[in-house]
């Protein structure tokens, strides 16, 4: 048969082990170097641990006078008091009475998930306004870093008192002057030759992951970058218990991309067949048949429970995709079919970000905070992200009309 003739070459994968193997093998022996920087993959995996632990990072806030603590001591009596609305209450309000009849799959149960998150206070005015309106918080956040006042404690803080998870993005992620040719929007175009992250920067990116997994116990971030990805997978499989999801910038757009990832993924798991890689986002030109024969991929290679396929439900109103932007209704359809999938919001809906003064743009995530501040546009930033947070409940209310469960803050959000 025709197929036949893609069969692998077994002899292929012994000349891999000899490859990764070898005393000369220079790029190994560079990761490996810096590895050493931070102990043996026990010891990274010890410190890690140990900073990530609640107790630990509140000591941290309190110990450098952060302001931030008493937001997260009053999150934490919110949760404790059940100040948040349940799940089923919420259901309740959407469907009325004929919610306690009706049947959700939480077997298929898609994770709300925001983007991006740039400072801590924007999570509490959430939080605040989540309790008032009677509204779902996200299950999942993405991070832009920001170390003011021990922002980057605050939010590892207080992702584990709402029982959400979060990614983390590092700087070295070609926007940091890595690329010596490109700058800013002047030199857009030049991005389209790779997200930059040339020569040495695949070292400085290990190093920059090491530093936040040893000392912040952040362990999941954005990769964007093919030579980033595998050195991700090289930590894994040298028992540093690291995460990474795939960025959207890869540009992974057709189903034969996604097979490529997955293979890779599959090539270099653990014994155990468990990987680093966690989520998979999809280029916002995905149709749901791709999205479709991309989970059939997922498990096939037994990752179906642990690589989360995410959707771009919501943009960026400017500097990203051609408006009006919005892919809730092709969620709803295909989150009734496949598991574990993600969907994300990194702008309003389109006919709320017009209302806008400052509509939503994807330069926003790089300006400094000190130039937002001058500039009185603080506040235009923070209402771009509560029309996020709109988007988020607008797909919480579509799942939920269509008996589709979700996956919200847990420890805020009782079933």
């Amino acid at each position: 048969m025709l197929k036949d003739h893609l069969s692998l070459n077994l002899a292929a994968a012994e000349e891999l082990n000899k490859y990764f193997a070898s005393s000369e093998n220079e790029m190994v022996n560079e990761v490996l170097r810096v590895v050493e920087k931070y102990g043996t993959p026990e010891e990274i995996n010890r410190m890690a641990m140990d900073a990530k632990k609640l107790p630990n990072l509140l000591a941290r806030l309190k110990n450098m006078d952060s302001p931030y603590l008493k937001d997260l001591e009053w999150l934490t009596e919110m949760r404790d008091k059940g100040a948040f609305i349940s799940v089923s209450d919420y259901r309740r309000n959407i469907l009325g009475a004929k919610a306690d009849s009706m049947s959700f799959n939480d077997g298929k149960a898609t994770t709300l998930e925001i983007g991006a998150l740039q400072y801590f206070p924007w999570l509490i005015e959430e939080a605040k306004q989540a309790i008032d309106k009677k509204e779902i918080m996200p299950g999942r956040e993405m991070k832009e870093q920001n170390a003011d006042n021990g922002d980057i404690f605050a939010v590892a803080a207080a992702m584990q008192i709402v029982g959400a998870s979060y990614v983390e993005t590092l700087d070295t992620r070609g926007t940091d002057g890595s690329n010596v040719h490109l700058g800013g929007p002047d030199t857009i175009g030049g991005y389209f030759g790779g997200i930059g992250q040339p020569n040495e920067h695949v070292l400085m990116w290990v190093d920059e992951f090491l530093y936040y997994y040893t000392n912040y116990g952040i362990n999941e971030v954005l990769n964007v970058n093919l030579g980033t990805v595998f050195v991700g997978y090289l930590l894994y499989r040298l028992g540093i218990d690291i995460k990474f999801k795939i960025s959207v910038f890869m540009g992974n757009d057709n189903p034969y991309s996604a097979l490529w990832t997955m293979l890779m993924a599959r090539l270099f798991a653990r014994e155990d067949g468990t990987t680093p890689l966690i989520g998979f986002n999809l280029a916002n030109s995905v149709n749901n048949k791709t999205i479709e024969l991309s989970s059939n991929v997922r498990a096939a290679f037994g990752f179906e429970n642990s690589i989360r396929i995410e959707h771009h439900i919501t943009e960026c109103y400017r500097h990203v995709v051609c408006q009006p932007y919005n892919r809730r209704n092709e969620l709803v359809e295909i989150a009734a079919k496949i598991p574990n999938i993600s969907a994300k919001h990194e702008g309003g809906d389109p006919e709320d970000e017009i209302m806008q003064q400052h509509t939503s743009s994807f330069f926003d995530y790089f300006r400094d905070k000190s130039e937002i501040e001058a500039s009185g546009d603080m506040r235009h930033l923070l209402g771009n992200y509560m029309c996020k947070h709109a988007a988020v409940n607008n797909t919480a209310k579509a799942l939920t009309e269509n008996s589709l469960s979700f996956i919200a803050a847990k420890k805020l959000h009782r079933r």
